[in-house]
C-alpha cells in the first residue's frame, strides 16, 4: 500500500512538473523563430504543402514532443530532423508556445 502511494505521489510530481516545462515557452520569441517554419506550415501556422501538417493550435506537449522525436531520430522526416537538429531546447518550447498560441483556424 505504501509502495503504491508513493508511485502516485511520484507520478503526480512529474506531471506538474511535465505541464511546467511546457509553459516555459515564450511566444514571441517563437513566433520570430518560426520564420525558417513558414516556407511549409505557413507563418500562421496553416500547412502550405500537402506534405506538411498544420501546425495552429496543436498542444505544447505534442509539438515538444514531436520536434524532440525529429531531433533525435526517433521520427524520421529527411527536412525536419535536419531543421529540428539546429534548434535549442528553448527554441522548441518557443516554438511549440507560438504555434498553440494561434488557435486552431
Amino acid at each position: 500500500m505504501r509502495i503504491a502511494l508513493t508511485a502516485a505521489m511520484l507520478a503526480s510530481v512529474l506531471v506538474a512538473m511535465s505541464h511546467t516545462a511546457f509553459a516555459a515557452g515564450d511566444v514571441k520569441a517563437g513566433r520570430a523563430k518560426a520564420t525558417a517554419c513558414a516556407a511549409c506550415h505557413g507563418i500562421d501556422g496553416m500547412s502550405k504543402l500537402p506534405e506538411a501538417p498544420n501546425l495552429a493550435g496543436q498542444t505544447e506537449e505534442y509539438l515538444v514532443k514531436a520536434l524532440n522525436d525529429f531531433r533525435s531520430g526517433e521520427r524520421k522526416n529527411e527536412m525536419m530532423s535536419m531543421m529540428a537538429k539546429t534548434l535549442s531546447d528553448a527554441d522548441v518550447a518557443n516554438l511549440a508556445a507560438y504555434y498553440h498560441s494561434l488557435g486552431k483556424q
